[in-house]
């Protein structure tokens, strides 16, 4: 209980259950304003959010709300005007770029809408390439193992046009992995993609973090959200409302159920195919 009345103390959100007592994002009073000619921008406001080990957390917002500053100052690609980031309980303020592009090399693996492949190189190199300015001597095994764990063994040589956009992003995510980073960061992964995709691609996210893995997602379909064990919405460059979600959404079990009536899709027209040929039958008889 005492440890529970000092991470109130000092502003924190409890951590959920099962999770260390330790954020693995902190961040606190986080400012960031944009100066475009004579116009001032506060994108974000004196935002307060916590992130823990083995949290699964979609960060949610309309057009402006802040989201995606938010989501480029977690991943170390920009810097609050003012406030306090705590990375791994390292403020990022004090790292110089050196020490920030090995935070984005190594310990966050990100994913992006566009999947960020590059057209020419195959999806084993993808996947490679990050390792190979990290200079990591198993870069090939890890890679091999990354694109086996997201069901594309079979597709190593294979570059970016001659997969579906699932692939391409099952591939996006492997790159991601293959460093084992403390934390996935992934902007929009299912917004250019069909909902049979969108659910493949969440499952996955779900295995990873029922396998430990810390996720923030920002997204902007409420379903996605749903996938997803806790919901950050922004609006104005604050935190609006933090929440668990309940009846979380099951990728596995949505694409059963996808599954399921795809065949009585396919079982309907078959049966009017069929009524139409008898139909057709019976007329030539009569004439």
């Amino acid at each position: 209980m005492a440890e529970v009345a000092d991470v109130a103390a000092k502003g924190q959100k409890e951590p959920p259950l099962g999770t260390p007592g330790q954020p693995l994002l902190c961040l606190r009073d986080i400012y960031k304003t944009y100066t475009m000619g004579d116009q001032v921008v506060q994108a974000l406001d004196g935002l307060d959010l916590d992130i823990f080990p083995g949290e699964f957390v979609a960060i949610m917002g309309p057009s402006g709300s802040g989201k995606s500053t938010l989501m480029h100052i977690i991943g170390c690609l920009d810097g609050p005007t003012s406030g306090s980031y705590l990375f791994d309980g390292v403020e990022v303020a004090d790292m110089d770029e050196y020490e920030l592009a090995r935070i984005r090399n190594q310990k966050i693996g990100f994913v992006f809408q566009g999947f960020n492949l590059l057209a020419r190189t195959t999806a084993l190199e993808n996947v490679e390439l990050p390792m190979l300015y990290g200079k990591r001597k198993d870069r090939r095994d890890r890679a091999i193992f990354a694109l086996e764990r997201v069901g594309l063994g079979n597709r190593l040589d294979h570059r970016p046009n001659e997969l579906s956009g699932g692939q391409q992003q099952r591939v996006a995510i492997a790159r991601a992995l293959a460093s084992e980073p403390r934390l996935i960061l992934a902007d929009e992964p299912t917004g250019n993609l069909a909902s049979l995709q969108s659910e493949e691609i969440m499952q996955i996210f779900q295995e990873l973090n029922d396998e430990g893995s810390t996720i923030v997602m920002v997204t902007h379909e409420p379903d996605i959200g749903q996938h997803c064990k806790r919901l950050v919405h922004i609006k104005d460059g604050v935190v609006l409302d933090d929440e668990q979600v309940e009846n979380r959404l099951a990728a596995k079990d949505v694409l059963v159920q996808m599954a399921s009536e795809r065949e009585r899709e396919l079982a309907a027209k078959a049966a009017r195919n069929a009524a139409n040929g008898k139909v057709q039958e019976v007329g030539g008889l009569t004439r």
